[in-house]
């Protein structure tokens, strides 16, 4: 058994609360002057939309796992189905999209 005292406890449980109360004050108190539609917010999301294609395209180019296992034809091909789904058949569902990927994937090695 340790010789952690149960005031060592506290003292710990009691730092880990101040440091996460902490910062969530700080944005509660930051989030009502902030502009929602300001320049800050555009740049944060293309940079979120940019490491998002960044991830896919290496998924698709060099895929490590189980994906591996795939080849290029058959993750081209169920992105497109993807990309079908998302965009045309039902008007930008990223569920849909993405349910329809991987069943287009599945299906595609099942197949194969």
């Amino acid at each position: 058994m340790s010789n952690v005292g149960v005031v060592d406890l506290l003292v710990l449980v009691l730092a880990c609360a101040a440091g996460t109360y902490l910062w969530r004050a700080l944005g509660v108190a930051l989030a009502g002057r902030l502009d929602p539609d300001g320049e800050i917010f555009s740049w944060i999301g293309c940079v979120a939309l940019a490491m998002i294609a960044g991830l896919v395209a290496r998924m698709l180019v060099d895929p490590v796992g189980v994906l591996a296992a795939t080849n290029l034809t058959e993750r081209l091909g169920a992105t497109a189905c993807g990309l079908v789904a998302y965009f045309v058949l039902t008007r930008r569902n990223l569920l849909a999209g993405v349910v329809t990927a991987c069943v287009a994937i599945v299906l595609l090695q099942l197949f194969r």
